[in-house]
């Protein structure tokens, strides 16, 4: 997207009748167990993981309030943390759940009331952008729903639980999802309670919505928008970030 048209995008939340009050909810609740260490506080360009994602939500003119749902025993270094790297959107610091449902829905659940779109983001990945963030919430206001999505490359088997391949995925339907997805907030307040309350271990917010009939509009995601998972994905990561100052 060239510069003449995020221009425009960012002038859209600048006008009074198109003003609408987002509020994103960053799970850090993980364990880090693949990476072998803490990915959250782990540096990055110079900059602690989770840091760098919450810069950019807090300089983001789409998003209006940041809360943080993190392990029971990180709040107040979380809250340090926001304070240290002068996060100013940052509402709250909360404790999450044994799952990725129930710490989405606490973060859901503390939104301010005026919130009519609530975007959930992975504490995970810091090089999301301002402008993907703005164009998932663009779409998420017309369609109520929306994620970023990559296409996939890879050719895509099936394969039966004795490690078989049954059939082959059709690719061109097919994609990879990305954070942050953006719905409107009473939809997701309803999902996620919906999901709790029948113990669904569901990976994703948007899978929630699905199973409440509601259709999920799709942007272009980013190729960079990774997760910190393993080593490797540092590894990747600090190569972007270089890329990017180049």
């Amino acid at each position: 997207m060239n510069m003449e048209k995020l221009r425009k995008i960012t002038d859209l939340f600048r006008e009074k009748e198109t003003v609408l009050r987002c509020s994103a909810v960053i799970v850090a609740a993980g364990s880090s167990e693949r990476m072998g260490s803490d990915k959250l506080t782990a540096e990055l360009g110079g900059m602690p993981v989770l840091a760098r994602t919450l810069k950019v939500f807090d300089g983001c003119g789409a998003v209006d309030e940041i809360i943080v749902v993190t392990r029971a025993d990180r709040i107040e270094e979380i809250a340090e943390l926001c304070r240290q790297y002068g996060i100013r959107k940052i509402a709250k610091v909360l404790a999450g759940g044994a799952t990725r449902v129930e710490s989405a829905l606490v973060g859901v659940s503390e939104a301010a009331p005026k919130a009519s779109l609530i975007a959930i983001h992975d504490g995970a990945r810091p090089l999301v952008t301002a402008e993907l963030i703005e164009r998932t919430v663009l779409a998420a206001k017309e369609h109520y729903a929306a994620v970023p999505v990559i296409p996939s490359t890879d050719t895509l088997k099936a394969v039966d639980g004795k490690g078989f391949v049954i059939g082959t995925v059709d690719r061109s339907t097919t994609f990879r999802v990305q954070t942050p997805q953006v719905f409107r907030a009473d939809f997701i307040k309803g999902a996620l309670t919906r999901a709790m309350e029948k113990n669904l271990p569901l990976t994703d917010d948007c899978s929630a919505i699905e199973m409440m009939g509601v259709r999920t509009m799709t942007v272009p995601g980013d190729e960079d928008n990774i997760k910190l998972t393993t080593p490797r994905d540092m590894i990747l990561a600090e190569a972007i970030l270089k890329a990017r100052e180049a």
